[in-house]
């Protein structure tokens, strides 16, 4: 059998076990409406726009057999991606815009990291190296070319609360300088996602450099996922994620549909 017939009895195999059931299709993103929160930035910074609808006609005289809408956001509004010219360490790289990248990198390999009982006792916990570590100790070594999510449960918080905003700034987890250094070069990863507005801490600026999951990733031709929903929902290893943003000219980055296919249960 050729390389050519392997590949399409694989991808059969697929199809039958998605029909089945066998493969589920688990569905990471936060529904785009007026009321997500964004980021909030100083205000001397521009400011990320929220989701926005209007209606353009609905069975009627605007339009007599048609309803559809206009809708305005933000790049980086919702469930949404970051390329590597979003900051600026990836600023003067190929291929460094949505429209641009490689579509291969948006589907691989996924291992996610159960940071919960952290976050639950530390609002500001950084994921360290001795987290993914011990990951690895358990679930074996993080594949090259995977993605990487870090689950905090933070995605079960709403309004206000899911900013977490307060005069010195944002408190949320995210991964620590040493960790994201780790996951670009010993492990190679694709790119590294969480349940919060940013792949960052809420108190990044005061790392070394401000802002390392950005600066990093980046800067290494990387991309991230913020805003992700659920990931309790995902196996530590063995599922497939799909994270295509939109293929806006020159973007930076997009919100999209973030799905992955898990072994079903049982």
């Amino acid at each position: 059998m050729s390389t050519q017939d392997q590949a399409v009895g694989l991808l059969d195999n697929l199809a039958l076990d998605l029909a089945s059931g066998a493969v589920e299709v688990v569905d990471l993103t936060h529904t785009l409406d007026p009321d997500f929160p964004v980021i909030i930035l100083p205000p001397e910074f521009g400011q990320c726009a929220r989701f926005r609808m209007e209606e353009v006609s609905r069975y009627d005289a605007r339009g007599p057999a048609w309803h559809w809408h206009n809708f305005s956001c933000g790049e980086h509004t919702g469930t949404h991606f970051d390329a590597p010219i979003h900051w600026v360490s990836g600023r003067d790289l190929p291929h460094n815009t949505v429209d641009s990248l490689p579509v291969q990198k948006l589907v691989g390999r996924v291992c996610v990291i159960d940071c919960e009982a952290e976050t639950a006792a530390d609002e500001d916990y950084e994921m360290d190296r001795a987290k993914i570590e011990a990951f690895e100790a358990e679930y074996g070594k993080i594949p090259p070319q995977s993605w990487v999510l870090m689950r905090t449960g933070w995605s079960r918080r709403r309004g206000a609360d899911y900013v977490n905003l307060r005069e010195d700034g944002a408190h949320s987890p995210g991964p620590a300088t040493e960790a994201v250094r780790f996951l670009v070069d010993e492990r190679d990863i694709i790119g590294f996602g969480t349940e919060c507005i940013g792949t960052d801490s809420g108190q990044a600026a005061h790392a070394d450099p401000p802002y390392p999951a950005h600066y990093i990733l980046h800067g290494a031709g990387r991309y991230g996922l913020q805003c992700l929903n659920g990931l309790d929902r995902l196996p530590p290893t063995g599922a497939i994620l799909l994270a295509a943003p939109l293929k806006i000219k020159h973007g930076t980055g997009s919100p999209l549909r973030v799905l992955a296919l898990v072994p079903a249960a049982g």
